[in-house]
């Protein structure tokens, strides 16, 4: 199915342009729901339709957001870095930076970078603990797209990932039975409508699995919980105006939202951090 929740944290099915409510309250029971074998698509009736609805992030609460840094190569070259995903595992991500599809991400400074980063996200289905990388995939409940903003400079990643409004998700989650190979997975990402990244999961240094298996060595994944799978080359410095669309085949919507720079203040660290900063991506001809 492909799932979306929306208004006060309804969860439907979306089924063409209508959404079908299903008969559980919120994502989390829609997770339960699979995990037992219970979800399925509700009876006839009336949908409403998507206009009419306003969509949030398809798990409001995950007890952790994961994310894997530098997961593909181009964009390990393009940080002018030796280290990737396999020497560094992974980082946090705080959740109160999740952001709704169609929300606005907000700059904190105004003597700061800040980058787009798109990726695809997968959502935990039920609890793991040391799961081998054959097994993984069975531990996954849907997909789902994910914008990893950043903040560029020498503080930890989860500092400088974890802003309020910094993780907007959505805005469908579709499940995985639904959703096939995540190892298949064609990433388009524009910014005020440049495209600056196309890339495509077949090129993850770890896959899904790995991801999955690693993560739940270190610590327990609970049903809800998202993990990121990482962002290609083709990041690039947002600006107040700016909006930001991902595409990820599969999902069917794009997750789409706006930068502003509201209220801004200079960075208290500004000055004194270092880090690598890649340059700007290359000039590209929209929709190339």
């Amino acid at each position: 199915m492909r799932l979306v929740s929306y208004d006060d944290g309804r969860v439907g099915s979306l089924v063409g342009d209508q959404v079908l409510p299903l008969p559980v309250r919120t994502m989390r029971d829609a997770i339960a729901a699979g995990d037992a074998g219970d979800l399925a698509l509700p009876g006839p009736g009336r949908g409403i339709p998507l206009p009419d609805v306003r969509l949030r992030v398809p798990v409001t609460d995950p007890s952790k957001i994961i994310a894997a840094p530098v997961n593909y190569r181009d964009h390990q070259t393009e940080m002018s870095v030796d280290t990737q995903v396999g020497a560094l595992g992974f980082f946090l991500k705080a959740p109160s930076s999740l952001l709704d599809p169609g929300g606005t991400i907000q700059l904190p400074y105004h003597d700061r970078r800040f980058d787009q980063e798109g990726e695809l996200a997968l959502v935990i289905g039920r609890t793991a603990r040391r799961v081998s990388e054959a097994d993984a995939l069975s531990y996954v409940f849907g997909y789902t797209g994910l914008l990893d903003i950043t903040m560029r400079g020498g503080e930890d990643r989860s500092v400088r990932k974890s802003f309020e409004t910094f993780t907007p998700m959505g805005p469908v989650l579709v499940t995985a039975d639904e959703f096939g190979d995540p190892g298949d997975v064609e990433l388009r990402c524009w910014v005020s409508g440049e495209l600056r990244q196309k890339a495509s999961t077949r090129d993850l240094i770890w896959d899904v699995a790995r991801l999955v298996s690693y993560a739940s060595s270190v610590t327990t994944l609970y049903p809800g919980d998202v993990i990121s799978t990482g962002t290609p080359a083709g990041v690039g410095p947002l600006v107040a105006g700016d909006t930001i669309r991902l595409e990820l085949s599969g999902l069917g919507l794009d997750l789409a939202v706006r930068v502003a720079g509201d209220n801004t203040v200079p960075s208290p660290t500004s000055g004194r951090t270092r880090g690598p900063v890649p340059p700007p991506p290359p000039v590209r001809p929209s929709g190339a």
